[in-house]
């Protein structure tokens, strides 16, 4: 069983960076894919970005390429998510998770998961 807590959020204003951690406090991520989703209130979660294990090959959502970078240190069981030129369209709580990789494709798709964490909000303002 892995374990994932999120931490690095908070309030920003438009154009500034960011860099979420997601630790593993139980269990090792160094076999799973992992990835970031986002959440606004009455909406559902939205992929953000993900990174296979190993090689670490990455997948972006449309709306943070260019701004965004995920990464990973196995070494310290933890995944990042760098996020830069902020947009107060970027708010919302951020979900780190973990999972078997199946496909490329399948790396956008919240089933991919069997992690996650309890969610760091992030609040971009104009």
């Amino acid at each position: 069983q892995v374990q994932l807590v999120e931490s690095g959020g908070g309030l920003v204003q438009a154009g500034d960076s960011l860099r979420l951690s997601c630790a593993a406090s139980r269990g090792t991520v160094s076999n799973l894919a992992m990835a970031w989703f986002r959440q606004v209130p009455g909406k559902e979660r939205d992929f953000v970005a993900a990174i296979t294990r190993g090689l670490g090959s990455t997948r972006y959502g449309d709306s943070v390429k260019g701004r965004f970078t995920i990464a990973r240190d196995d070494a310290k069981n933890t995944a990042y998510l760098q996020m830069d030129s902020l947009k107060p369209e970027d708010t919302g709580v951020y979900y780190c998770a973990g999972g078997t990789f199946l496909s490329y494709i399948l790396l956008a798709s919240t089933s991919t998961y069997r992690y996650w964490g309890q969610g760091t909000q992030v609040t971009v303002s104009s």
